[in-house]
């Protein structure tokens, strides 16, 4: 190459994909992380791949004439990953809306700048709680490791698999919706009952305002109930997650 050197071609190539990745990826993509820094994130991880992955990126970047086109497949194959995996980490904004829902507490929004929309504040704890305790669990480590894994699946300079990855989208979005009602089950089934005996009370006692008591009640045992449970529903998310990297998206 005449007007770029080799070496800089290459990083350039590395830098669109995990650029790319890191712009969805949770924790690094969430909007407090200022712009600045996680351009510095995705720089550092760069240099820091760089020397495991120049030598497969080195042989695709050939002429300059390719370049643009090679940076524009990356980043589609980068922003790929980064949604897809955003995709089942939203199983635990889920879990919490459903938690919000059941105890009472839907209509408390706030605004997410992650999902850019507002979102039920239950639901926006659990997210941030399950991002903390997913680096806790080391599941970052498998988000690099799927970055550096995938210049084997999908060599630098051809095409991404459209198909397939809208295929895999759909899988995804299904898996993240189920591990979501199987974290918020407890609450689901404290829902029903609760919602049940309030009927029974109403029908028992037609002449008491059930609904001015029952409402604080719903309240005090629901999130009494979901404070003993969210270790467990975190750990369990954290290692659902970790599990499925590790079964490769299957």
């Amino acid at each position: 190459m005449n007007g770029l050197p080799q070496e800089a071609a290459v990083f350039l190539v590395l830098f669109a994909r995990v650029g790319a990745v890191l712009m969805l990826l949770p924790v690094f993509s969430d909007e407090a992380v200022p712009g600045r820094i996680r351009l510095l994130l995705a720089f550092g991880f760069s240099a820091g791949l760089w020397g495991l992955l120049s030598g497969k990126i080195a042989p695709a970047v050939g002429t300059e004439a390719a370049l643009p086109a090679i940076l524009l497949a990356e980043l589609l194959v980068g922003l790929a990953m980064g949604m897809i995996v955003r995709l089942m980490f939203y199983a635990a904004s889920m879990a919490g809306a459903i938690v919000s829902m059941q105890v009472g507490l839907s209509s408390v929004l706030v605004f997410d700048a992650t999902q850019g929309s507002q979102a039920p504040l239950l639901g926006k704890f659990v997210m941030v709680a399950a991002a903390v305790v997913s680096m806790g669990f080391g599941v970052h480590h498998l988000w690099i490791a799927s970055m550096v894994q995938s210049y084997s699946l999908f060599p630098v300079g051809g095409l991404p698999p459209f198909a397939d990855f809208g295929a895999l989208a759909v899988s995804v979005t299904a898996k993240s919706m189920s591990l979501a009602v199987s974290l918020a089950a407890p609450l689901i089934v404290y829902g029903i009952v609760f919602n049940a005996a309030l009927g029974l009370s109403s029908r028992m006692a037609p002449a008491i305002q059930v609904f001015f008591i029952m409402q604080p009640l719903n309240l005090l045992l629901g999130l009494a109930l979901f404070a003993t449970m969210i270790g467990a529903m975190l750990s369990t998310f954290a290692q659902a997650m970790a599990a499925w990297m590790q079964a490769g998206w299957a």
